[in-house]
């Protein structure tokens, strides 16, 4: 999804700022280090999140900006494709291996192509960044109902990457404080710890050996990202409709917050 590589009908309410944490998401390129004055003047103006919350976001583009980009991009391989407790594919945190991880993705991408977004990158449809940039199109409260179905993912996401001790924790937070829920990511944060690591050599090779590869059950408890019956994220978020999940009003937006 590098270089926005999507098409897509701009919507007049959409949220920038969502945007940016996509490309602050996906893999560095030149592309992202010539954009950071811009996104820094987006995340600036982003009164729903506490300033703090922006001071960290802004504070980690500066650094994007002034690093050099192929120990990022290492930093990246490291931390996201090693291992599967960093995925940033949605659904595999959801079904595993199992078939509903296809059926998800075939209800996701048919989501997408209801609201006139056509991926036109070598992504799966479950991929975060991509699915923020999706939601950056759309009106705030289907984005509040989605943040919601996903929050449960974003709050492990999240208290991994902060284990990690990974600047792109700041991306699960941020979206979580959106609608008022990093009390979800505070949760999780215990039982990480708790985790055994999945990106080690040792832990890789176990990995490879096996015939079919899955999260552990331990793990699915741990971080309440079981499968149970099959449901597909869109199935639940149409089965919801009237779970009340707003975006926070900038105003009445709290001050405080940010990494603990």
């Amino acid at each position: 999804m590098t270089e926005a590589a999507m098409q897509h009908d701009e919507s007049p309410g959409g949220m920038l700022s969502l945007r940016v944490l996509s490309r602050l998401l996906d893999y560095p390129s030149a592309a992202l280090q010539a954009a950071i004055g811009e996104m820094i003047e987006i995340l600036d103006a982003e009164r729903r999140w506490s300033p703090t919350l922006r001071a960290a976001l802004t504070g980690w583009c500066q650094r994007l900006a002034e690093d050099d980009l192929m120990e990022r991009q290492a930093e990246y391989v490291a931390l996201f494709d090693r291992g599967r407790s960093t995925s940033l594919l949605l659904f595999e945190h959801v079904h595993g291996e199992s078939r509903d991880r296809g059926q998800a993705m075939v209800d996701l991408l048919a989501e997408y192509r209801a609201a006139g977004f056509e991926i036109d990158a070598r992504e799966l449809p479950d991929y975060l960044p991509l699915f923020l940039e999706y939601l950056s199109t759309r009106p705030e409260a289907e984005i509040a109902q989605w943040l919601g179905e996903i929050s449960h993912i974003l709050a492990c996401l999240g208290a991994r990457l902060e284990e990690r001790e990974a600047d792109h924790a700041l991306v699960p937070l941020a979206l979580l404080a959106l609608i008022g829920a990093e009390a979800e990511l505070e949760a999780q944060r215990e039982p990480v710890k708790a985790e055994s690591p999945d990106y080690t050599a040792e832990a890789l090779d176990a990995v490879w050996e096996e015939e079919a590869v899955r999260f552990s059950a331990a793990s699915d408890q741990d971080c309440a990202l079981q499968s149970t019956e099959g449901r597909r994220l869109a199935e639940r978020k149409a089965a919801t409709q009237s779970t009340t999940v707003r975006i926070l009003d900038p105003d009445a937006a709290p001050h405080q917050g940010g990494q603990s």
